[in-house]
């Protein structure tokens, strides 16, 4: 088990009060009756959160909508055991969904952990995705500087050039200028 997995797997722990249902949930390994968590009423939300994960890292795309909702949290630590799940779900609607959570201006708040994940993911809708999300971030006083440099780090990853612009713009903003730097040198020189 790696170090994610332990962290989300004690943080439930403790929310379920070491109940006996999460531990009937934690050995589980019936597909189904997670699923069931995922659509009973009723259901605890630390229990929803175990059983989306458990079936997402599976492999098993009936946790898609709820990890879905999740990545989109208020709580910053269901929002990345959300993340860390659908990275390895291997559902091709992740990329999506990620990119609308990542641009939604009213959501801007609860968006650092979609930018990631959509580093993560490189796929086509990524770059477009962190390129809107960062532009919009480059306005003064704005509140989301980690978003932004979210934004800024992962487009360096992606080493995309239709970033320069933006990460260029970038340079003018004291708390993004050295990672932009550092994106920008990752970037391939257009000929």
């Amino acid at each position: 088990m790696d170090e994610e997995l332990r962290s989300l797997t004690e943080r439930l722990r403790q929310e379920s009060a070491g109940s006996a249902r999460y531990d009937r949930l934690m050995a589980s390994e019936d597909p189904d009756e997670l699923a069931g968590v995922l659509t009973e009423p009723g259901q605890p939300l630390w229990a929803r959160e175990l059983a989306a994960v458990r079936l997402g890292l599976a492999g098993d795309r009936r946790a898609f909508e709820s990890l879905v909702l999740f990545l989109n949290h208020r709580d910053p630590q269901r929002c990345a055991s959300a993340a860390y799940a659908l990275a390895r779900l291997g559902d091709p609607r992740t990329a999506r969904a990620a990119a609308a959570l990542a641009t939604n201006e009213l959501r801007v708040a609860y968006a650092l952990h979609p930018v990631r994940l959509l580093t993560r993911l490189r796929a086509p809708e990524s770059v477009p995705a962190l390129i809107t999300t960062l532009r919009r971030r480059l306005h003064p006083h704005d509140p989301y500087r980690r978003v932004a440099l979210a934004c800024v780090e992962g487009l360096g990853t992606l080493e995309d050039a239709r970033a320069r612009p933006v990460l260029s713009e970038a340079l003018a903003h004291p708390a993004l200028a050295e990672a932009a730097v550092r994106a920008l040198s990752r970037i391939p020189k257009q000929r």
